[in-house]
């Protein structure tokens, strides 16, 4: 296929070549620009989710300005640089001055001094955690009880892709967690 085509079949939804386009002849390109993007582990899936919501907002825009000037592996790269730089500082902003405890602990009747051990532990280890958009999730989702509609919205993903993000997200922190009580 060629370029045009395939920007052709993106732009039609095709699903076939988007899975081949994305998932196989993209990741080589795809890898290289999270690991000079994030300082943090980014998830593959996650990263091209973003990305084709990107690509595809308002009528797939942005694709259709693809004129094969140059590959589009190179317009790709270009584009997905510019996006991911900056996005990655927006994704772990998190101005909440919400506790750190879940609600659930909230309503135990536990000593004042639990309590604060407990929210230490807890923000502790989220700021172990590598990847800062896993906790923005956690604390929005988890701690705060927040709307995943909402913060699906503010993320730019599905509620679906919100849910495999939280799913990541905790299996890192009990990762973390565990380790720590070792």
């Amino acid at each position: 296929m060629t370029d045009q085509e395939i920007v052709n079949a993106l732009i039609e939804r095709d699903g076939v070549v988007t899975q081949e386009f994305f998932f196989t002849k993209c990741r080589p390109l795809f890898t290289s620009i999270i690991r000079s993007v994030f300082s943090y582990k980014v998830d593959y899936d996650e990263f091209v989710s973003e990305f084709y919501i990107y690509l595809m907002e308002d009528d797939a825009r942005r694709l259709r300005k693809f004129e094969g000037r140059s590959s589009i592996f190179s317009w790709l790269k270009i584009v997905a640089i510019r996006y991911f730089i900056a996005k990655r500082d927006e994704l772990i902003e998190n101005d909440s001055k919400e506790p750190l405890i879940d609600r659930s602990l909230r309503t135990m009747a536990i000593d004042d001094e639990r309590a604060n051990d407990a929210k230490m532990d807890v923000a502790k280890v989220l700021g172990m955690m590598p990847n800062r958009r896993y906790v923005y999730v956690i604390r929005r989702l988890v701690l705060e009880d927040g709307e995943p509609q909402e913060l699906a919205d503010e993320l730019g993903v599905t509620v679906d892709n919100l849910y495999n993000i939280k799913k990541r997200a905790i299996a890192e922190f009990t990762k973390i967690a565990l380790k720590e009580l070792r």
